[in-house]
Formats: structure tokens, C-alpha cells, sequence
């Protein structure tokens, strides 16, 4: 049984991760700004807590809160995120700037925060939730590609600097999934980006969009990648990286073995 927390618990991933670890019989708190929306996470036995990540404060009270109840906490699930769509010309910096508090400074206070404790018990996992978007980028979302790229790298050298202390670093790499994350893709494309240089292609993303996540979308269920954690945060030995969900490994291996340039046409091809 493993003292857990899971960020932005209130929807998609989170939520599933938070019941899937509450079925597995460990002590969970989900975390989220949407606390009504965690409300079957508390009937399941699990405890839900208000968090903005944004608000260092509320980053600190959440950890103390855990540790102080429970004496330690042997997992952190880093999956709260945020995504605006549109141009790298157009999107305004202060957005810019918030994907990034949220991505991956709010992931790195955590990681702070409870690094001491992990290490005081030489044992402990954090995953930290990426996206296939954490190796390939696609047009008009570089902000949001920026902020799991740097998740990745992030991770990465976190890895090292604590595997002597019997800590382990996991990334997941989903594909699509149905989460409701990118319910407003289409919108941000065409506010923000649908009147400038950019239109056309906006447009035909914003398309593409709402035939990927609509009724008859082929994305995974969020429950693959709660499995996925699920799988990470039980294994004595977990793999650095899980790539999990639609399109995750297809996408990931075109990018891995096509040129720069071939890839841009496969990708800019498909949504003209």
C-alpha cells in the first residue's frame, strides 16, 4: 500500500489514475482546482484536496497536509496541465508564460517538495505525465510541445540525480486520448489564429480536431494510461518511459526513424 498524490485529479487521466490506484488499495489524494469534480474520488475512500498549480502556497499545504496525516508519501503523480493552440507568432506570451507555470513549474515545486522525504526513506517514485508531444511537435501548438519537451529533459537528468537514493523518475507518453484536455483546441485555433497569416491552416487543424475527439473519435480511454501508471508505480524496476494510447507509437516511431523534412510533409500534408 503506497501513499499517493495525483495532480489535476478533478478529469481525464488524473481522475482515472486516482481510481485505479484506489482499486489497487492504496492511499490516494487527488488534487485539482474543480473540487465537486473529485467527489467520486472521496466516495471511493480517496481524499481530495484543492490545488491550483499555480499557487506555490497551495503546492506546499497539499504535501504537508499528506505527510503530516500519513507520516510520508511514496508517490507523485505530476499530471495537472494546461494547452492553448495557435500560431507561434500569434499566441501571446502571458499564455505562453502559464503552460509553462503549469506544465512544468508546478511539477518541479512538487518534485521539490517531496524529493526530502523520499530520500529520508530511500525509496519513491514520481511520474511525471508527458505526451507523445514530449518528443514530436506538430504545427500550432509549440508552446504546449515546448513545455513537455522540457518535462522530458527535466526528467531525464532528475533520473540520475536521485537514482542513488532508491528514487525512481517515469515519464507516459500518451497518444490521443478522450479526456475533454482539448475540447477547446478548435476554438483557441480559430481565436487566436484564425484571422491572421495562419488561417488556412488553422482552420483545417481546428477541423482535424474536432473529427479526432468527436463521437466517432478512435482515441483511447483514459483508463489505458491510468493502467499504464498503475503498472509504473507498482513495478520494483519501473521503464524510464510508457508510451501508451492511439496513435502513441506509430506517431512517436515515424518521428524516430523519418528525416526532419519528411516528417513536416507527412504532418503538413495530412491537415491541408
Amino acid at each position: 500500500m503506497k501513499v499517493v498524490l495525483v495532480t489535476g485529479a478533478s478529469s481525464g487521466i488524473g481522475k482515472a489514475t486516482a481510481l485505479e490506484l484506489l482499486r489497487a488499495g492504496h492511499i490516494v489524494y487527488g488534487a485539482a482546482r474543480r473540487v465537486r469534480n473529485m467527489a467520486v474520488i472521496g466516495d471511493a475512500g480517496g481524499h481530495v484536496h484543492p490545488m491550483d498549480a499555480r499557487d506555490p502556497a497551495d503546492l506546499e499545504r497539499v504535501v504537508h497536509t499528506i505527510v503530516e496525516e500519513q507520516g510520508r508519501i511514496d508517490v507523485l503523480v505530476n499530471n495537472a496541465g494546461t494547452v492553448v493552440h495557435g500560431a507561434a507568432e500569434d499566441v501571446p506570451l502571458e499564455l505562453a508564460r502559464d503552460q509553462f507555470e503549469v506544465n512544468l513549474f508546478a511539477p518541479a515545486r512538487l518534485i521539490q517538495l517531496v524529493l526530502p522525504h523520499m530520500r529520508e526513506r530511500r525509496s519513491g517514485t514520481i511520474v511525471n505525465v508527458s505526451s507523445i508531444g514530449g518528443e514530436i511537435a506538430l504545427p500550432l501548438g509549440s508552446w504546449y510541445y515546448a513545455t513537455k519537451h522540457a518535462l522530458e529533459a527535466y526528467s531525464d537528468s532528475l533520473r540520475m540525480e536521485v537514482e542513488p537514493f532508491g528514487i525512481e523518475v517515469v515519464v507516459i507518453q500518451p497518444g490521443v486520448i478522450k479526456t475533454g484536455f482539448e475540447d477547446h483546441t478548435a476554438q483557441d485555433l480559430r481565436e487566436i489564429s484564425g484571422a491572421t497569416a495562419y488561417g488556412a491552416m488553422a482552420e483545417a487543424m481546428a477541423r482535424r480536431s474536432e473529427t479526432q475527439l468527436g463521437a466517432d473519435s478512435q482515441a483511447s480511454d483514459p483508463g489505458v494510461v491510468a493502467a499504464a501508471i498503475r503498472e509504473a508505480v507498482e513495478a520494483a524496476k519501473p521503464e524510464t518511459r510508457y508510451v501508451v494510447g492511439w496513435m502513441a507509437d506509430r506517431l512517436l516511431e515515424l518521428n524516430r526513424t523519418l528525416p526532419d523534412r519528411e516528417f513536416d510533409k507527412l504532418v503538413t500534408g495530412s491537415i491541408r
